[in-house]
């Protein structure tokens, strides 16, 4: 996602929830909340008997910017009482502010986390442990996949809660394809036949379009892989798969370079900075790249050309319920219960749900999905949710959440990727330093 400059903290209005969960608070009658019909009534006892004020984080565009300030206005509407102090910024640098702010003890009440760090901040005791309100029923996760629901605990403890569901897929540009007179990728291919497509796409294009980017470097991709196998990228804190698996799974992509299925590896590492501007599908240098299903609407911006959407090849069923990110609460804050209930409020609330729409993916809640799919107007995000909801039903179970040292292990991934497409090291040589430094990280 592309970085944005920070704009001023502000409060967002008179922000969200619902009257009746914070009515003691407010010292109002209790008021239907607009939530779902069916979920549990909130039982919050609020400690608070004056005005509250949370702090809120989180990374984006300035359209989520916009859609996650409005959805906490609905909250402030039934309990003006409480109101945020809002922050936000681009992907790039959030995580090394949100460490400052944890080093120094000020981390928001509420903010944004995704898996690569979720473990790690609930060891080390920054996350705020949601597991009572989700017992006492005034955090309700009912309506939620049970696979979603897992992967947001830690050693069985709820310590963040899915904003969003998304899943690894492939975007492929599909006005590039017709204009070569070839076909689309389709879901369900296998690895065999999408790197034989790939190649005859490079071919058609006459060298000039290569079929498919090199997710050698990619984890999610890997991960994907590793389950059709029968394998996990990780096993608690340690690596899932052995030595071999990973020497086959570089073979693989160098098979796919010699059939020249895939771009020089100087094009390669542009992409893999994850930039979604810079990826090889919207720069026209390859027909498809791999991204995560939501990053759809934002890849679309950046061509002129109609991108589609499919699913990673390989079986569906190597693919699980995944949080996008999460919505995660400080252990030190003053206010618990209120961080809790606007998070019930963000990922159960119908009128929360239409209004945040697809932007961070999937909602959460099964039922908001009915509810919101008929609201989309805009092409690519129907083009997303539709291919996210019509593979939902055929995910696997859910793997725990990565253990902490996952996102040195990630960028280990890419630079030993890199090292290989480059002919830098031999595959065995990489593989064997991937794994002696993957363990260490996993071990620190």
């Amino acid at each position: 996602m592309s970085a944005a400059p920070p704009p001023p903290r502000r409060r967002a209005g008179a922000d969200p929830g619902r009257r009746r969960v914070l009515a003691g608070l407010l010292g109002l009658p209790a008021a239907a909340t607009g939530g779902l019909t069916g979920c549990r009534a909130e039982r919050v006892t609020p400690t608070d008997t004056g005005p509250v004020e949370l702090s809120i984080f989180w990374w984006g565009s300035a359209r989520r910017a916009q859609l996650t300030e409005q959805a906490l206005r609905l909250y402030s509407d039934r309990n003006p009482a409480v109101t945020f102090r809002v922050t936000w910024q681009g992907l790039d640098g959030y995580y090394e502010r949100l460490a400052t702010q944890a080093v120094g003890g000020n981390v928001p009440d509420l903010f944004q986390i995704d898996d690569t760090f979720l473990t790690e901040y609930a060891r080390r005791d920054i996350l705020l442990d949601l597991s009572r309100y989700v017992a006492d029923g005034r955090l309700d996760l009912s309506g939620l996949p049970t696979g979603l629901v897992r992967y947001g605990q830690v050693e069985g403890r709820t310590m963040a809660v899915a904003a969003a569901q998304n899943s690894a897929a492939l975007v492929f540009n599909r006005d590039l394809l017709r204009r070569l007179d070839q076909p689309a990728p389709y879901s369900g291919m296998s690895y065999p036949e999408y790197l034989t497509w790939a190649a005859q796409v490079t071919e058609a294009s006459d060298g000039r379009v290569a079929g498919t980017m090199d997710p050698s470097g990619d984890h999610r991709a890997l991960w994907l892989w590793l389950r059709s196998r029968g394998s996990e990228f990780y096993q608690g804190r340690k690596l899932g798969f052995e030595l071999p698996e990973l020497m086959d799974w570089f073979e693989l992509w160098q098979r796919a370079r010699t059939a020249r299925a895939t771009p020089s590896a100087a094009l390669v590492q542009q992409a893999n900075s994850g930039e979604l501007a810079r990826q090889l599908v919207v720069t026209g240098q390859s027909a498809a790249s791999f991204a995560w299903s939501n990053q759809l609407v934002e890849l679309q911006r950046y061509s002129r050309d109609e991108l589609g959407i499919v699913s990673c090849p390989g079986p569906t069923g190597a693919q699980w319920a995944r949080a996008s990110m999460y919505w995660a609460g400080f252990r030190g804050t003053r206010h618990p219960e209120i961080v809790a209930d606007v998070i019930n409020f963000l990922t159960t609330n119908v009128e929360a749900g239409r209004v945040l729409g697809y932007d961070r993916g999937l909602s959460p809640h099964l039922n908001i999905r009915k509810f919101v799919e008929p609201t989309i107007r805009d092409a690519s995000v129907r083009r997303s949710a539709t291919f996210e909801l019509g593979v939902a039903d055929r995910f696997g179970s859910a793997p725990p959440p990565p253990p902490t040292g996952h996102a040195r292990v990630r960028d280990l991934l890419v630079a030993t990727a890199e090292s290989v497409q480059s002919g830098r090291t031999t595959i065995r040589a990489a593989t064997w330093r991937f794994m002696g430094q993957a363990a260490a990280a996993l071990a620190a």
